[in-house]
C-alpha cells in the first residue's frame, strides 16, 4: 500500500520540477522572445498568417478580441457539425458507420469546441475516423488553443500590456505549444504500446472458441492532445481506463503529467509577465496546497475501502470497483482529482464508483474551477478571486483596492461577478428543473443521494468545460444533449467575454506608484486571504448540494446503509 503513496508523492514532484521551465518557456513564446523553435516554426507562421490574411501585429481590443473568439468559434463549430452529419459519405469508416442524431452531433459540436469533451455516446460504436480525427481531433488544438489565448490575453491586460492579437495567440498556441508537445508525446505512447492506425478493428479468437472484435483506430495522436489540451474525450467508450489509451504505468504517468503541464506552469508565466515571481510561486502554492488537500481526502477514502464491504472481505480493503488493477486504487484516485481540477475530463476509472469522498472532492474542483482550473481560463478565474480579494480587503482596511498599481472600480467588481455567478446559474437551475419534474428527465441509475450527485455533476461537468461524468446516468437522450449544451455554452463563452472586457479595462489604466499604504498582493497573508475568499464564495455557494448528495451518501454509509 506504501507503493501507492509514492507514486502520488512522486508524480507531484515532477509537476513542481516542470512548472518553471515550462512556464518560462510559455512567457517567451507570448512575449515575442527567441526560442528554440523559431529557426523551425516562423517560416510556418508566416505562410499561416499570409494565408489568412492575418496582421499578427494588430493590437485587438477587449471587444475585438471576444469577437474575433466567437466568430472563429461558429465557423469551425459549423464544420465540424457538417462533418460528424455526414461521417456515413465519408472516407475513413471502416465500419460504415452512420451519422448520430441530430441532437447528439449538436451536442457533441459544442462540447468539443468548447474544450468539454462531454461525451454521450462510445466513441468506437458512433464515430468514424474522420470524424474522430478531422472533427474531434481538430477541436481538441483549437478549443485548446482558444482558451489558452483568452488566459494570455488576460494575463496582457492584468499587467497594463495591450491583450494582444487573438489570431496570432491562437497560431503560436499551437504551432509553438501544443503541437510540439503532442508530437514528442504522440511519439512515447506509441513507444508505451497505444495504436496509431488506419486499419479497422482486428477479429480475434478467444479460448473459448468464440470470435471477438476489438476496435482500434489512429488513437495516439489523438489520446495526447486530449491530455495536453485539457479536452478528455476518449477515442473509446471507457476513455483512459482502455488499454488502447493507456497501457501501463509509463503511459499513465505520462498523460496524468500532460494534464497538469500547462495550467500550473500558466501561473509561473504571469510572474514572468508581472514581473514577480514570488507572487507566481505564492499562488502556485496556495492552489497546489489546497490540491493536496483534496488528494489527499480522495485517496484516503478510495484506501480505506467501503466499511460495508470490508468485512465480507476479511478486514479493511482498498475500494477497487471500477478501477483498473494495472493503476490501482492511488493512481485512479490521484488521476480522478487530476482531471476534475484541470477541467480536463479524461477519466482512468469510473467516478460513479468512487466513495463518497471522492465524489465530494471531484465535485468540489469543478465548483471552484481554480484548482488549476480549465487550459488558460482557470488561471484567468483564479486572479478573478485575487482581484475580489483585494477589493473585500480594501473595504474592510479603508484603503482604494488597487492590483499591480491600478484601481479596481465598479465596472472591474461587476464584470468579476459575472464571471463567478454564471457557472451556478448553468448547474443548479437545470438540476432543480430535472428533479422538479419527477424523475422525468433524469435517466438516474442509482436511487437516493448517489443519484443527486449523478445528476449535479453532469451539470457541473457541462458548465465547467470538464466533460467527465458519474457514468451510469441516461444522458444519451434529447434532453440531456441539449440541456447541458446550454450549460457548456454558457459556461464556456459568457465568461470569456467578461474576462476579455475586464482586462482591457484594467490595460487602460494608469498605473499608481506604490507607496507606504499600498496592499501588497505578494505576501503570505494577502495569499492566505485569498484561499479564504474562494472558499468562502465559492465553496459556499456549492454546500447545499454537496449535502445533499455526496457527504449525505457517507453518513448514509458510515451508519451501515
Amino acid at each position: 500500500m506504501l507503493q501507492g503513496w509514492i507514486q502520488i508523492v512522486l508524480t507531484l514532484l515532477i509537476v513542481i520540477a516542470t512548472t518553471p521551465l515550462f512556464g518560462k518557456y510559455m512567457a517567451d513564446v507570448f512575449m515575442g522572445e527567441k526560442t528554440l523553435l523559431d529557426p523551425v516554426i516562423t517560416s510556418i507562421e508566416r505562410a499561416i498568417y499570409a494565408l489568412g490574411a492575418v496582421n499578427p501585429q494588430n493590437e485587438m481590443t477587449g471587444w475585438q478580441y471576444a469577437k474575433a473568439v466567437l466568430y472563429s468559434n461558429l465557423v469551425m463549430g459549423i464544420l465540424v457539425y457538417l462533418i460528424l452529419t455526414t461521417q456515413g459519405w465519408l472516407p475513413l469508416n471502416p465500419t460504415r458507420l452512420g451519422a448520430p442524431s441530430w441532437d447528439l452531433a449538436l451536442h457533441t459540436t459544442i462540447s468539443f469546441l468548447t474544450n468539454t469533451d462531454q461525451q454521450h455516446y462510445s466513441g468506437e460504436t458512433t464515430l468514424s475516423y474522420a470524424s474522430q480525427t478531422f472533427a474531434l481531433g481538430f477541436l481538441m488544438f483549437t478549443s485548446a488553443a482558444t482558451g489558452l489565448s483568452v488566459g494570455v490575453a488576460f494575463i496582457r491586460g492584468l499587467t497594463g500590456r495591450p491583450l494582444g492579437n487573438f489570431y496570432n495567440d491562437l497560431t503560436r498556441s499551437i504551432t509553438r505549444i501544443l503541437l510540439p508537445m503532442s508530437i514528442i508525446g504522440g511519439l512515447l505512447l506509441i513507444l508505451a504500446g497505444v495504436p496509431e492506425t488506419l486499419a479497422g478493428p482486428a477479429t480475434a479468437t478467444t479460448l473459448e472458441g468464440a470470435t471477438q472484435v476489438i476496435a482500434r483506430g489512429p488513437v495516439a495522436h489523438f489520446e495526447i492532445i486530449k491530455q495536453i489540451g485539457e479536452n478528455g474525450g476518449g477515442f473509446f467508450g471507457i476513455n483512459s481506463a482502455h488499454p488502447f489509451e493507456n497501457p501501463n504505468g509509463f503511459s499513465n504517468l505520462l498523460e496524468t503529467w500532460a494534464m497538469i503541464s500547462i495550467p500550473s506552469a500558466l501561473i509561473y508565466t504571469y510572474g514572468v509577465f508581472a514581473n514577480n515571481r514570488k507572487q507566481a510561486w505564492l499562488v502556485f502554492w496556495m492552489v497546489f496546497i489546497i490540491f493536496v488537500f483534496l488528494v489527499g481526502i480522495a485517496a484516503i477514502g478510495e484506501f480505506q475501502g467501503n466499511p460495508l464491504i470490508n468485512p465480507l472481505l476479511g478486514g479493511q480493503q482498498p475500494n477497487l470497483e471500477g478501477k483498473e488493477v494495472r493503476f490501482g486504487w492511488a493512481q485512479t484516485a490521484l488521476w480522478a482529482v487530476m482531471t476534475t481540477a484541470t477541467m480536463c475530463g479524461a477519466v482512468n476509472g469510473m467516478h460513479d464508483s468512487l466513495m463518497p469522498s471522492g465524489g465530494f472532492v471531484t465535485l468540489s474542483n469543478m465548483f471552484l474551477q481554480i484548482i488549476w482550473g480549465g487550459q488558460g481560463t482557470g488561471t484567468a478565474y483564479l486572479f478573478i478571486y485575487l482581484i475580489l480579494a483585494v477589493f473585500l480587503t480594501g473595504l474592510m482596511v479603508g484603503r482604494t483596492p488597487e492590483f499591480l498599481g491600478r484601481k479596481i472600480e465598479k465596472k472591474e467588481i461587476v464584470l468579476a461577478s459575472v464571471v463567478l455567478l454564471v457557472h451556478p446559474f448553468a448547474i443548479l437551475v437545470p438540476w432543480a428543473i430535472v428533479f422538479g419534474l419527477d424523475g422525468t428527465l433524469s435517466g438516474i441509475s442509482n436511487p437516493g443521494f448517489h443519484g443527486v450527485s449523478q445528476v449535479v455533476y453532469e451539470y457541473a461537468s457541462a458548465a465547467a468545460n470538464n466533460g467527465s461524468g458519474f457514468e451510469g446516468l441516461g444522458d444519451g437522450t434529447l434532453w440531456w444533449n441539449l440541456s447541458t449544451s446550454v450549460s457548456i455554452l454558457a459556461g464556456r463563452y459568457i465568461p470569456i467575454i467578461a474576462l476579455l472586457l475586464l482586462a482591457d479595462s484594467m490595460s487602460r489604466k494608469q498605473a499608481v506608484p506604490m507607496t507606504a499604504g499600498t496592499l501588497r498582493t505578494d505576501t503570505r497573508l494577502f495569499t492566505s486571504i485569498t484561499a479564504g475568499v474562494i472558499l468562502i464564495l465559492g465553496a459556499l455557494t456549492f454546500f447545499p448540494v454537496l449535502v445533499l448528495g455526496p457527504l449525505a451518501e457517507a453518513f448514509q454509509i458510515a451508519r451501515g446503509g
